[in-house]
């Protein structure tokens, strides 16, 4: 019998203090699925004093967890640049565990926040893995062998002059090319990883923080395909708060972000009201991802998440499209989702 996996972009539940709020009117077709993902965007955590706004930390009350369950919830994924602190990944883990829920991406140490998490769902094992290449590299924001943080993916950036194709010619002022890629041995790893992973499970999902602005970066395309080269049967990206282009490689989904789902407060308390974001959802049939579609959400002031219909965001939907091109995607519209040609 065929299976439906929702994956969701970016939940943070700072502000949240009714846990039936954000997801009241999206929940009953969360929890119609077989599983839901999502890429949990804070810590649950109460710090005794004051966060420093220099850390860049999203800590949630204990309590707000409970909308993780409001919103039949089955994964999380935890390893982003605002889940920082030593304390605040102990306690976030610690109300996760409470809470039943499985999370990857972020631990107590080195070997927790590295490992990927299992789920099984009538017989179909279910392989989830997150990595994060956006991380501060003051304050021990990795997870190391005997220190809390999150698992990463290391990528560089270097700037390229550009000068015309027929003389050498710069122009004072011109910006440089910026050119990404992946280190080497830290791709590896990941890849080794999820190839393990592999192993242990009937459908592996990689997920990956990544991303700066509108672009897909040649990082996170290196870092997508090979992902899928490794044994994962799709990619979920998040990071930007706004969807990017998908690719499909070897016929197998790489949505670059899914912008947001629930993320109504960020830093500093400044609200952000009605973010769009992409909800795919999988058909799994034979242990194999057989189609894919997304349905369009945002949030209303009251920060409930709820559907949005295509023939209304076809400027959104235009931002995506263009930009796919040159994969060769094929989208087509179905009703309230957007169809996506495996």
């Amino acid at each position: 019998m065929a299976q439906t996996v929702i994956l969701t972009g970016d939940i943070n539940l700072l502000g949240v203090n009714d846990p039936k709020i954000p997801f009241a009117q999206i929940g009953p077709t969360l929890k119609k699925a077989d599983l839901v993902i999502s890429n949990f965007e804070c810590c649950l955590y109460e710090p005794d004093e004051e966060r420093s706004i220099h850390d860049e930390g999203f800590y949630a009350n204990l309590a707000s967890g409970e909308t993780l369950l409001e919103g039949g919830i089955g994964i999380i994924g935890n390893a982003n640049n605002v889940n920082f602190g030593a304390s605040a990944i102990r306690s976030s883990c610690a109300r996760l565990d409470e809470l039943g829920i499985p999370h990857a991406g972020a631990g107590v140490d080195r070997k927790s926040a590295y490992a990927p998490v299992f789920v099984e769902v009538d017989k179909v094992k279910y392989g989830f893995m997150q990595r994060s290449s956006v991380y501060w590299s003051h304050g021990g924001h990795e997870a190391t062998e005997d220190h809390p943080g999150i698992a990463i993916v290391q990528a560089h950036t270097a700037y390229k002059p550009l000068v015309t194709e027929t003389k050498t010619l710069t122009r004072p002022g011109n910006p440089p090319e910026i050119i990404t890629w992946c280190e080497t041995s830290s791709m590896q790893a990941y890849q080794d990883d999820l190839a393990a992973a592999r192993k242990q499970c009937d459908v592996l999902i990689a997920s990956n923080h990544w991303g700066c602005g509108h672009d897909v970066l040649q990082y996170m395309e290196e870092l997508g395909r090979a992902a899928i080269d490794a044994g994962a049967d799709v990619v979920m990206g998040h990071g930007p708060h706004f969807p990017l282009p998908v690719e499909v490689y070897k016929g197998k989904p790489i949505f670059y972000s899914l912008g947001s789902f629930s993320f109504h407060t960020g830093h500093r308390a400044q609200k952000h009201p009605d973010w769009i974001g992409f909800m795919p959802k999988l058909t799994v049939e034979d242990n194999k991802v057989t189609a894919a579609r997304f349905a369009l959400v945002r949030h209303n002031e009251k920060n409930e998440t709820y559907f949005v219909s295509p023939a209304n965001e076809t400027m959104e939907l235009e931002k995506v499209y263009g930009p796919s091109e040159v994969y060769g995607t094929k989208y087509s519209i179905d009703g309230d989702n957007v169809v996506v040609t495996l």
